[in-house]
């Protein structure tokens, strides 16, 4: 298949054997006989390309006869920058199955059964519990805390300003500690739905393969 490109000719060559796309500098260095049929129907014979097939695909023959490789039609840059994207989807494709397949060999190794898929599960929500509990233990600590501090600012009530710099500090302090307490478990809060919408995910897939996975050992 010869292509020009700033100047340099290419050409694609498929021969038996060959694992793939394999391009020449034109003229390609194949000895041989060239023959095709043309436009006009007529079979044309050469030692060299020719250029009445530079459209279509040409064969190179051994002197016993036998094909010994194929020069392909003349592309143009378009056409040359589609099949290059073509065969870059191929191999992207390719790439994507395989990784597939790895991934899945890995989560069925992982988890060979339901029993241990939920067990998982338990233990990543229970970690999760434990810093919820925590961190809410820390909260109720520091909503004790504040009702002492508005029992003492009560006395400021009618203006608050007035009020001891160390009480209006740990009032202040409070508040945000609060503040960074509540943020933390809402976001623990989120951490457990990503956890389950993972295990949801990953028991769709698993569903499907222990299906095929369980035929094969009954066998």
């Amino acid at each position: 298949m010869k292509i020009t490109n700033g100047g340099m000719a290419w050409v694609m060559l498929a021969c038996a054997g060959c694992t793939g796309v394999v391009w020449a500098q034109s003229p390609p260095v194949i000895s041989g006989v060239y023959t095709c049929v043309d436009a006009k129907g007529r079979k044309l014979t050469a030692d060299r390309p020719i250029p009445e097939c530079t459209d279509r695909e040409q064969q190179v023959l051994n002197p016993s006869g036998t094909v010994k490789a194929k020069v392909g039609p003349t592309l143009t840059a378009h056409e040359r920058a589609e099949l290059e994207r073509k065969e870059k989807l191929a191999v992207e494709e390719r790439g994507r199955l395989a990784e597939e397949k790895r991934r899945d060999r890995a989560l069925l190794t992982r988890y060979p059964s339901k029993a241990v898929h939920d067990q998982e599960r338990a233990e990543a929500l229970a970690q999760i519990g434990v810093v919820i509990k925590a961190a809410s233990n820390r909260l109720d600590e520091l909503g004790r805390q504040r009702a002492g501090i508005d029992g003492e600012m009560e006395f400021y009530k009618k203006d608050p300003n007035k009020a001891p710099a160390y009480l209006r500090r740990q009032l202040e302090e409070n508040i945000q500690s609060q503040a960074v307490q509540k943020r933390f478990i809402a976001e623990q809060e989120a951490e457990v739905r990503r956890v389950n919408l993972r295990f949801d995910d990953e028991l769709v897939r698993l569903r499907q393969l222990w299906t095929t996975v369980a035929p094969a050992a009954s066998r």
